[in-house]
């Protein structure tokens, strides 16, 4: 009888612990039928998903953040000529929980052309943007009020790759903070590598660092790159080669050690490929990327204290071009965004395994190219 309390209670504790629902954002990019930002709203326990709505209406917003207070989102406008320059834009939004509706709040030039890529810091102080078309970053403070203000940092990168065609110049693609907030990490597809800044949080700037970067193999392309959760390896995605690169992360001297590189497509496959996303599973078990062109997710298995990755088995994504996806965050789904089909196909995934199978449940949004999950009140 004890034993049967204690764990009713643990069953307790643990719904205690997970929201009733959660908000789902979608950024997209906007023409005839999207019209900016949209909203959808999930309960893990029944699993039931709400049909989308406009959250706020802006341009090309496609790639959102959302702030460690959870009281503002934050999206990059991938757009050119913002006030007449050659730049793209930041917008602000202050979020309500209740009804999922964005307040826009104001927006600041990104200091580059076609900005692809936008994140927190984790002290929620400043938003770090990565300009695709113009190959910098740039760090912006955050204003009480969730308003941003003008750059406190603008990072230009200078070379090229290889491939005379996507590298002619560099291409920064994602910037990310370490798990310390000491560092902040920028992977730049044209260059071929991972450069690594000294980030002052007091000041919200970027300084070099030693060793200033990593490198892959050249003419892969680093798009994006995420940390497991204990903060020791990285795992980037190389959008032209279609692999991922693990690296070994030692936090006390910023460095980044190349473990292995493997590949995320199916093995009979031979056509036109760009892979796009990456995200390693809340169990730090298995690591999952996007293949557009082959049109799959990859399934990758991470040997324990190793980092090391194991290519498991690839699954149809269930449209065309699965540029993003999300895991949701009690780990039981992941929402694969379909940009060329319109829609956001839900897959199961299995704790054990790590197989991926697709719900039957497809949510209609228009262009969808980043998913963000929010705890609601």
């Amino acid at each position: 009888m004890f034993l049967f309390l204690v764990a009713v209670l643990v069953a307790w504790a643990r719904e205690a612990r997970s929201p009733g629902s959660y908000l789902i954002y979608v950024g997209t990019y906007t023409g005839a039928a999207s019209k900016g930002i949209y909203v959808l709203r999930f309960e893990p326990g029944t699993g039931k998903w709400s049909s989308a709505a406009i959250a706020a209406e802006t341009a090309n917003p496609s790639f959102l953040a959302i702030d460690p207070s959870r009281g503002f989102l934050y999206a990059a406008n991938e757009v050119s000529g913002y006030k007449g320059e050659h730049s793209g834009s930041i917008s602000a939004f202050a979020i309500d929980h209740k009804t999922g509706n964005l307040t826009h709040l104001n927006q600041v030039s990104s200091h580059g052309a076609g900005p692809c890529y936008v994140a927190l810091d984790r002290t929620g102080k400043y938003v770090l943007v990565a300009n695709y078309d113009a190959g910098n970053v740039a760090v912006f403070p955050v204003l009480p009020d969730g308003r941003l203000a003008e750059a406190s940092a603008v990072v230009q990168h200078a070379g090229h790759g290889p491939n005379a065609e996507r590298q002619e110049g560099p291409h920064a693609h994602q910037i990310d903070v370490t798990p310390d907030n000491r560092f902040a990490i920028v992977s730049d597809l044209g260059l071929d590598r991972l450069f690594v800044y000294r980030f002052d949080v007091a000041k919200g700037t970027l300084a070099g660092s030693d060793p200033a970067f990593a490198s892959v193999t050249p003419g892969a392309g680093p798009r994006h790159f995420v940390f497991d959760l204990k903060g020791k390896f990285v795992y980037a995605i190389n959008e032209m080669s279609g692999t991922i690169t693990a690296f070994g992360y030692d936090a006390a001297r910023a460095t980044l050690s190349s473990l292995q590189t493997i590949s995320t497509l199916p093995a009979d496959f031979k056509g036109e490929n760009t892979s796009a996303e990456i995200a390693i599973h809340p169990s730090e078990k298995f690591v999952y990327a996007s293949n557009r062109g082959a049109d799959t997710l990859a399934i990758l298995a991470v040997e324990p204290g190793k980092g090391s990755l194991k290519l498991v088995e690839n699954v149809s994504a269930g449209g065309k071009t699965p540029r993003n996806f999300a895991i949701d965050p009690t780990g039981k789904y992941l929402l694969a965004a379909n940009q060329d089909s319109n829609r956001i196909v839900i897959f199961r995934i299995d704790p054990v395994t790590g197989h991926l199978t697709a719900t039957g449940q497809t949510l209609e949004v228009p262009s969808p190219v980043c998913i963000k999950f929010l705890a609601a009140d």
